[in-house]
């Protein structure tokens, strides 16, 4: 059993493993950046530590600073939330040689997922279905339009080391190559230090779909059924629900099996997600792999009254998993609440919370790290919480959200809540009837 862990993260995650760890006995050391010292996670865990100036490159992506943190609070374990941190080999690796257990992957499982073209050719080799394309990083503009010509067009260019949506550009024809080559290689050198891109088929009119899947140091992985998150603005996803109202038993049973498959190809230990592009046709491609907790993971607790986050600490501490998949027992719907203003092209919406009223009542809940008086900071994510509704079926559960959306009451900032309150009366929505390009033709009123 781990003594102290140190939540290398901010805001609702290293809230929501504060509250595990507690349940579980086990002490949590906070780590915060001067903009965050009023937080939440900064109140309720047993040891705080300020590791910097706002910018996460001063403290949240400081290896430096956050293994200090660990050291003199004499942490046994870092738990790295989700973003910052979390798919960092190097991070993984450090924590490796300092006798600090990194409660996720090993850095080489990282490695092997974190750059794309590793991880598509790992899943060929695996027999999980991938999505027709280049099989390396292009090399020039040239190389990209014959490759174009082979795959057919539309084509996609994807930044190796993404993610986001960024150093991305969809392709229809040959004239648009040369602009949409040269972008996504700019913007992914200036996000991700690593201008390399490949090409992949542009499935039109595509699901996303993940499932969430666990593996232990036994070689044991199952998984824990799926979501969908096909609801999503700029890459960016905004809901997420399981059971997909896409899926079957037959796919979800072939899905499922493809997940195992992908996490036993590299001996996976720890809790992730292997995520899919599925077309009209129930055709799916395996899209890539997180190698840690997600945003979403809360959707399948829901569904599966199953926690997460103490899996993934379980894991680390050596204890086998169960082995058993499992499906949706029940149907829940997650909509982010993000400062932004969805009247206003989803601007950011930095500020003070002047009012907070949260809902609640039967088949509410709610992940957040924000109170009444909180200033949120403008060098961070936007998201301020995780409303998640459960229900027996999915009517029930898009009206137990809309009824709790309509109880949620956040001024002094712009927020996402009038967007999804739409977004629960839309008749496509409702019917189950969307892509990830949905939100292309929805208008705010």
């Amino acid at each position: 059993m781990f003594k102290k862990i140190l939540i290398a993260n901010r805001g609702e995650i290293a809230l929501r493993v504060i509250r595990t760890c507690r349940e579980m006995g086990i002490k949590t050391i906070a780590v915060y950046s001067t903009a965050d010292k009023d937080s939440l996670h900064v109140k309720f865990a047993n040891e705080a530590v300020c590791i910097g100036k706002p910018q996460s490159a001063d403290s949240y992506l400081n290896i430096p600073h956050i293994m200090a943190a660990a050291e003199i609070t004499n942490a046994d374990a870092i738990h790295p939330g989700y973003g910052f941190l979390a798919e960092n080999a190097k991070f993984s690796q450090i924590c490796m040689d300092h006798g600090i257990k990194f409660i996720g992957p090993t850095p080489d499982m990282i490695n092997k997922m974190g750059d794309k073209i590793t991880a598509k050719d790992t899943m060929i080799k695996a027999g999980v279905p991938v999505i027709p394309g280049g099989k390396g990083l292009l090399g020039s503009v040239k190389e990209a339009k014959t490759l174009a010509k082979e795959v057919g067009y539309p084509v996609i260019l994807k930044a190796t080391a993404g993610g986001g949506g960024k150093g991305m550009r969809v392709v229809w024809e040959e004239s648009e190559m040369e602009k949409a080559y040269t972008t996504a290689r700019t913007e992914a050198g200036a996000s991700f230090k690593n201008d390399g891109v490949y090409m992949e088929k542009f499935v039109e009119e595509p699901r996303h779909i993940e499932f969430q899947i666990a593996g232990d140091r036994y070689g044991t992985v199952a998984h824990l059924s799926e979501r969908d998150c096909s609801i999503q603005r700029r890459h960016q996803k905004l809901v997420e629900e399981s059971p997909s109202p896409f899926m079957t038993p037959e796919l979800r049973e072939k899905m499922g099996e493809a997940a195992i498959k992908a996490a036993s190809a590299i001996n996976y230990e720890s809790v992730g997600t292997i995520e899919f592009l599925v077309d009209k046709y129930s055709n799916f491609y395996f899209m890539e792999m997180n190698t840690r907790i997600q945003v979403e993971h809360c959707v399948t607790e829901e569904v599966i009254n199953f926690d997460l986050i103490k899996e993934q600490i379980k894991i680390a501490m050596g204890e086998p998993i169960s082995g058993r998949n499992y499906d949706p027992q029940m149907h829940a719907i997650e909509c982010r609440i993000n400062a932004e203003d969805p009247y206003n092209d989803f601007r950011p919406s930095a500020g003070k919370i002047t009012v907070l009223h949260q809902p609640g009542g039967h088949g509410v809940r709610i992940d957040s790290h924000a109170y009444a008086g909180y200033v949120i900071p403008p060098y961070y994510d936007s998201m301020i919480g995780k409303l998640i509704a459960v229900a027996q079926t999915r009517e029930e559960a898009i009206n137990t959200m809309y009824r709790a959306l309509s109880e949620y009451i956040i001024e002094g900032v712009k927020t996402t809540i009038p967007f999804h309150l739409q977004l629960m009366q839309n008749e496509n929505f409702r019917k189950g009837n969307f892509t990830t390009k949905f939100l292309e033709s929805f208008k705010m009123v």
